[in-house]
């Protein structure tokens, strides 16, 4: 271990070394929280608190996620920092009584995000579910979403638009780590919800068109029901492009060119779907290579839309500025 190294962990273990930042890390081994979150399970002010939390960011034991006027805190995915987060909170006592108390506020933060995404649900149930209605079931999708993947494993799994985080935690179990972005504060606290327990897997605020991660770090990308909410869907493609390693391959799901303008109308849709056309020019100005497209036909002709399935791959000879 290098000087430079052994600095680092010194100030990592002095970061840890506190017994409420110790209890942070604790609770975030549980999935990532807002600060309110936390101020309200460790019954603390929320300026207190943004000090212990200042201490473990610059340290690297926890990563920061501003989104809007929300600020969310998790544990690194991976590395150095990571593994010695496991060791101390392997270390701990859950029996402990402040501990244990922690958990159960935790949990009783956890039902009320549930209980505001059961609202929000609530709210927009009608929409939700007329719109689910226009295609094939979900399961078949879903069955034709992973056919088109492939088996894995995968490195990094990027589901731009997650929504309610369905793609995430069906990929969840195939990949060493599986991020969704939404532009929905709302869809967001839903995603949460629905993808507590899953360690691997986690949701940020973000842009489909500009999107926070690195040039060529994924190895799957997931656009599923997005493109026609967008003014410009190939700048969408364009960005599942860049962030794509060579050989790295995109899914993408959308409807076919329909008729029904009430979506458009009522449902905020920018576009009645898409022709294999349309997709193939976006396609070839990110070069791209599109593999495979399958139709799942509408089941009830008259008044469902039918849905496209794109299999996009990134050539492996491709250089870091050919995907633009």
């Amino acid at each position: 271990m290098d000087l430079a190294t052994l600095t680092l962990l010194v100030q990592q273990l002095r970061a840890a070394g506190e017994v409420t930042r110790a209890r942070i890390l604790a609770l975030l081994s549980r999935g990532e929280l807002s600060v309110g979150e936390l101020a309200q399970v460790l019954a603390q002010s929320q300026p207190r608190l943004s000090r212990h939390m200042k201490f473990l960011t610059a340290a690297g034991l926890v990563e920061r996620l501003p989104e809007g006027a929300w600020v969310f805190y998790r544990l690194p995915v991976s590395g150095r920092a990571r593994q010695l987060v496991d060791v101390l909170t392997s270390m701990l006592d859950w029996d402990d009584p402040i501990i244990r108390r922690d958990v159960e506020r935790l949990e009783e933060a956890k039902s009320a995000r549930l209980t505001a995404a059961q609202q929000y649900f609530s709210r927009v149930a009608d929409e939700w579910d007329a719109l689910r209605a226009l295609h094939y079931s979900d399961s078949d999708i879903e069955q034709a979403v992973l056919e088109a993947a492939g088996p894995g494993p995968f490195d990094l799994v990027l589901d731009f638009g997650t929504g309610t985080g369905r793609m995430v935690a069906l990929f969840s179990p195939l990949a060493r780590r599986v991020e969704g972005i939404d532009l929905s504060h709302q869809m967001l606290t839903v995603a949460r919800t629905n993808l507590a327990g899953a360690s691997n897997a986690a949701v940020r605020h973000g842009d489909a068109t500009a999107s926070p991660y690195p040039d060529q770090s994924a190895d799957l990308v997931i656009i599923h029901q997005v493109l026609h909410f967008l003014d410009d869907p190939g700048r969408a493609i364009q960005e599942a492009a860049r962030v794509l390693a060579p050989g790295g391959k995109l899914v993408v799901v959308d409807f076919a060119p329909h008729q029904l303008e009430v979506l458009r109308s009522e449902h905020a849709h920018r576009h009645l779907g898409f022709s294999d056309a349309d997709f193939r020019k976006w396609a070839a100005r990110a070069r791209l290579a599109v593999k495979q497209t399958r139709r799942l036909e509408a089941p009830v002709r008259d008044e469902s839309v039918a849905v496209s399935i794109w299999t996009v791959e990134r050539p492996a000879d491709a250089k870091g500025e050919d995907a633009l």
